[in-house]
């Protein structure tokens, strides 16, 4: 990760420090957590420490099911989902752009499904992060 900036296992990430490392990206992060309440229920925001080089990364959970990662970047985040097969075959038919398909559908397919990650920076991917969770939610 090029700007990883919550490295250090002893400083879990604060409100007031990952506003001011997300910036403008910040509004995205509460509109998708907002987002993903209205529209489906309470979720939990479990942050984890994934060792040095993945650092603090916030998880996103309905219920006890995992609905994506949140790694933390200077005036950005990365957003990252798994997909099982049922679910990259919705996306495959979803409108999100061709270049995020072809992401997910080269991407090494695990026992746990595909990976998809990209970077959002202000309200950029808003809609297709809500078109990705409800695929998740629904698959």
């Amino acid at each position: 990760m090029s700007d990883l900036i919550f490295n250090q296992k002893d400083q879990p990430p604060e409100e007031s420090s990952l506003k001011n490392t997300l910036g403008k990206s910040y509004p995205a992060l509460k509109n998708v957590i907002l987002h993903i309440t209205e529209q489906f229920g309470v979720i939990t925001e479990e942050w984890k420490f994934y060792g040095k080089n993945y650092g603090w990364q916030l998880k996103l959970l309905l219920k006890k099911r995992n609905l994506c990662f949140i790694i933390p970047e200077k005036d950005c985040f990365k957003i990252v989902f798994i997909f099982g097969d049922k679910a990259v075959s919705e996306v495959e038919k979803s409108d999100i752009p061709d270049v995020l398909k072809n992401e997910l559908l080269s991407a090494k397919k695990y026992l746990e499904g595909r990976g998809l990650s990209f970077m959002v920076s202000e309200r950029s991917h808003i809609q297709d992060i809500q078109t990705l969770i409800r695929i998740k939610v629904n698959n």
